[in-house]
């Protein structure tokens, strides 16, 4: 799970600061545009991921899960780098773009989780990605939120570093950069190849001449009746086969929750940065570094020992719908903080000091009371979504070996989302705070939208049969036996 730690910090990493960062660029003439321009950065970054991450699954069909692992996390470790050093824009995309075409570690680190588990604890394992993500998540905002511009933030310690007063972002990226080292160093070291070994064909004939003549051990009937088994048993032939009409249903859901959430957490730096006038919230990178830390930390109890009691009782396509229903409600009631700071007379990137008067102002208490509930609703539905469809994602592969493919194809999926959505909620954003037009079309409009997309999603996953709970890769045949509502636990018996 350490390798997992990489890829949410390089991620979020530069959200506490991307703001201000392309705000400093001479590309940027209108402050309300720089939400364009983080978009473009954002999506350069999903489109380059987008092209690689079907190969990287399948890559590691091939040549085996670890060496795509440590390739993945060189080539964040080498992108943070160039990230940091940034001086231009275009600079900055193309770091970003390069970070994109190494980004496939999630689609291999799921592979590899769904092969070393079993039914007594995958759904346990498959919590633990989400855990993790939030975890890098949390460390990359806090990073990036604490270490940006050194110079001028601790002067008794970088005072005179003429590097970081060159380099203002890049104290960040290379303390991000510190967990795919530590991630190159376990996985080199610690992380096995979890892959089975493709039968080898034998060579019956002998180097020099045909092959010895034996009597086969048997019949000619047999031969033909075991030879029928085997190729029904190795249907589908085509990896394309595997696509029936559930991991279809799954696959659309799965892609339209992400298109969601991906706007939600593109936008959510943004939002926080924008001026309250202009209906954000304010804040500057350290504030907003703060709110990813808050949120890393409800984390954890809710990851490992909340959503595990869930899934055994309700099963994973139950916590899947829930979550997407409190996704939905966080989408619609997040941005009703800007109406309440408007009200409070001050701007919140003020409210962060740790002065006494504003400990005790119930206007700040409400505030942040009002902002954790919020991030609680987000990170809870977070964890149930995403968690539940990584393990539906497992159990509707017909076979280990096209797991690979199976979460590839879900990636793929989900990368074009990442390609989508950057770039409808920045420029949604920056057109709705430039006009004067009533709710829902103000600065709610991306919100009220991602709300909407996440309804339907969940409206389409009525149409997903309970049987999906039943880890399925691997089996010649299973029969599935379920009674009573979505809440009950699937039963059934698989023959391995």
């Amino acid at each position: 799970m350490a390798v997992r730690l990489a890829e949410p910090i390089g991620m979020t990493l530069i959200l506490p600061f991307m703001y201000q960062m392309v705000g400093g660029f001479d590309i940027v003439r209108d402050p309300k545009d720089i939400s364009l321009y983080a978009s473009l950065l954002l999506t350069s970054f999903s489109i380059c991921k987008a092209a690689t991450v079907m190969y990287w699954g399948t890559l590691s069909d091939r040549i085996g899960r670890r060496p795509v692992i440590l390739i993945g996390l060189l080539g964040n470790l080498l992108t943070f780098v160039l990230f940091g050093v940034s001086k231009s824009f275009a600079w900055a995309l193309v770091a970003r773009s390069l970070n994109g075409l190494f980004t496939g570690n999630s689609v291999v680190i799921k592979s590899v989780v769904a092969e070393i588990s079993d039914d007594t604890n995958r759904s346990r394992m498959m919590a633990m990605l989400p855990l993790m993500w939030n975890v890098g998540s949390m460390l990359g905002g806090a990073v990036g939120g604490v270490f940006v511009n050194p110079v001028e933030k601790y002067p008794w310690l970088f005072g005179n570093s003429i590097l970081f007063r060159e380099y203002p972002y890049l104290l960040p990226c290379l303390v991000g950069s510190i967990s795919s080292i530590f991630g190159l160093v376990v996985g080199f070291f610690q992380l096995e190849e979890t892959l089975e070994p493709k039968p080898r064909a034998i060579n019956t004939s002998t180097a020099n001449g045909p092959a010895l003549e034996t009597t086969p051990l048997i019949s000619e009937a047999q031969s033909e009746e075991g030879t029928s088994q085997t190729a029904q048993k190795a249907e589908p032939r085509s990896k394309w086969d595997i696509l029936t009409p559930t991991v279809i249903r799954v696959l659309i859901t799965s892609t339209i929750m992400c298109f969601a959430t991906t706007m939600h957490s593109q936008l959510y730096p943004i939002f926080m940065a924008t001026s309250v006038a202009d209906g954000g919230l304010g804040m500057d990178a350290q504030g907003i570094g703060y709110t990813f830390t808050i949120c890393g930390l409800l984390v954890v109890y809710l990851q490992l020992a909340f959503y595990p009691k869930l899934e055994r009782r309700y099963g994973a396509l139950a916590c899947y719908r829930r979550g997407l229903w409190l996704l939905a409600i966080f989408s619609i009631t997040f941005p009703l903080l800007s109406v309440f700071a408007k009200h409070m007379g001050d701007s919140v990137e003020h409210l962060l000091g740790f002065g006494i008067t504003k400990l005790i102002s119930p206007e700040l208490c409400l505030f942040w009371v009002l902002l954790v509930v919020q991030l609680y609703i987000r990170t809870f539905g977070d964890i149930l979504a995403f968690t539940s469809v990584n393990l539906l994602v497992a159990n509707i592969a017909p076979r280990k070996t096209s797991l690979g493919f199976m979460n590839g194809l879900q990636q793929q999926a989900a990368s074009i989302t990442y390609i989508l959505g950057p770039l409808v909620s920045g420029y949604l954003w920056s057109w709705s705070i430039k006009h004067s037009f009533p709710y829902p079309f103000n600065s709610h409009l991306v919100w009220v939208l991602g709300g909407l997309s996440l309804a339907v999603a969940w409206y389409m996953t009525r149409s997903i049969p309970d049987s999906v709970n039943v880890f399925a890769s691997g089996s010649s045949e299973q029969s599935c036996t379920t009674s009573g509502d979505e809440s009950d636990n699937t039963s059934s018996e698989v023959s391995r």
